[in-house]
């Protein structure tokens, strides 16, 4: 593309999924008497967007529902341009217009794939260093200052638990991601690591309230997460 298709790029996707947004509401299933649009990151639909989801089906059954899994800066785009009503997210963007709120506290703790492991061995070989957010790696600097550079990083926590069970190792997880595994004494809580809380929220603008489903959807958040 030229310098000016590749500005043009972006406009025309939006353009596409406003259109097929618009479309899919003018073909909704006469049973269907509305419909949600939300968006989070892979990692937050394992924490809380999958029982969310849950709860809010029970709640609004009449209710057609999307989720996409997307990026902090395209989540934010779209909630820009109401192309999504509602956004689950770590870091809250600097974005007037839109409303914040907290959703969970997410407690990430150290899991090792051996046990007995301290804390220094467990991340002296095959640490895994998971991108949970600025705020979280400012408090992780903070926590290990003198912790060379990992060679295994990702932005994903999925990605790294396939990691470890792999090829053995470490990482900071959430509960949710990690029980299982621990169940199955395959993951093991590494003793005396400090536990780096991380604050989900989610993201909407504040005019989508007086939709009935979004309200239906706010009051699905008050469940209790995991």
């Amino acid at each position: 593309l030229t310098p000016a298709g590749n500005r043009l790029l972006l406009h025309a996707e939006n353009l596409v999924k406003g259109w097929e947004r618009a479309r899919q509401a003018v073909a909704l299933d006469p049973d269907l008497s509305a419909s949600l649009s939300a968006g989070c990151l892979f990692d937050l639909w394992t924490i809380i967007v999958d029982r969310w989801a849950q709860r809010f089906r029970k709640r609004a059954p009449d209710v057609a529902l999307q989720i996409d899994i997307l990026s902090n800066e395209a989540m934010v785009q779209r909630l820009s341009l109401g192309m999504l009503d509602c956004a689950f997210i770590f870091d809250p963007p600097q974005t007037s217009g839109l409303e914040i709120k907290q959703v969970a506290e997410v407690p990430l703790r150290l899991y090792a794939t051996r046990p007995g492991l301290s804390v220094d061995k467990s991340l002296s070989r095959n640490y895994v260093m998971v991108d949970w957010g600025s705020a979280y790696s400012i408090i992780h600097a903070e926590k290990f200052p003198d912790l060379p550079p990992p060679a295994l990083r990702t932005n994903s926590g999925e990605v790294a638990v396939g990691l470890l069970l792999d090829r053995g190792g470490a990482a900071y997880l959430p509960d949710a991601m990690s029980r299982s595994h621990v169940d199955a004494q395959r993951l093991f809580a590494v003793e005396h690591a400090p536990v780096i809380n991380r604050i989900a929220y989610v993201v909407y603008r504040p005019e989508s309230l007086e939709r009935a489903s979004m309200q239906q959807a706010m009051k699905a958040l008050k469940g209790k997460q995991g």
